[in-house]
């Protein structure tokens, strides 16, 4: 599945560079020329990354970056300020409310490419999924529910991180059977049923893994 990117960007003219560039790449791209549109569309799908201006006509970037950094659920989106503001000061706040990199305006769309693909780098390394009482750590290869260490199977242990790193988003079972066993599988779907059934019994709750009837499985919160 692509990687998603939130741009909210007031400037429709460096929105549409912006969104056809990364696109290009091979990134999923969604833009926002307002923070109100922006809010409600991450309450019900969270990206993988956010690039944020922080002159908006609605709310400021500033607090629309405070708001993100003060939940936890987005403690995984590495968020990329892009302004048209070069005081050092302005870097040097932007920074500290926990956004991970500052581009100045007007900037170079290689060097924007380049940012955005080393951020995913570095994030991916770190393969640590933090979602409410859920914490997945791909490097220990370990997944805790309410502070409880979860004995997974190898099978059972991805089928986590893929909910996990599309949380809010329906996973359909062809996704996880192709995923997980490769396209040319001869695994059914009640093969996924199964490993499902099994996570929850594991960590005793038939609502940690929500079905959708006919489609697939997500985490919702």
């Amino acid at each position: 599945m692509p990687l998603t990117i939130y741009s909210l960007e007031d400037d429709k003219d460096i929105s549409k560079i912006i969104n056809k560039t990364l696109t290009k790449q091979g990134y999923e791209v969604e833009s926002f020329f307002d923070s109100t549109s922006f809010l409600k569309r991450i309450q019900e799908k969270i990206p993988n990354m956010i690039l944020l201006d922080m002159m908006l006509p609605d709310i400021p970037g500033r607090e629309v970056l405070q708001m993100l950094r003060s939940n936890s659920i987005y403690d995984n989106v590495p968020i990329i300020i892009i302004s048209a503001n070069r005081m050092v000061l302005d870097k040097v706040e932007g920074l500290d409310l926990g956004a991970d990199d500052y581009i100045e305006k007007p900037f170079d769309i290689l060097e924007l490419m380049s940012r955005v693909n080393a951020h995913f780098r570095r994030f991916k390394k770190k393969d640590i999924f933090k979602v409410e009482d859920m914490e997945l750590d791909v490097n220990k290869h370990t997944f805790t529910y309410r502070n409880k260490l979860i004995d997974l199977t190898n099978k059972e242990f991805e089928i986590m991180k893929l909910l996990l790193e599309n949380v809010n988003e329906v996973v359909s079972r062809d996704t996880i059977l192709e995923t997980l066993w490769g396209e040319s599988s001869s695994y059914q779907s009640r093969t996924v049923d199964m490993h499902i059934k099994s996570i929850r019994q594991k960590c005793e709750n038939e609502g940690i893994i929500q079905t959708v009837h006919g489609v697939g499985y997500k985490i919702k919160i």
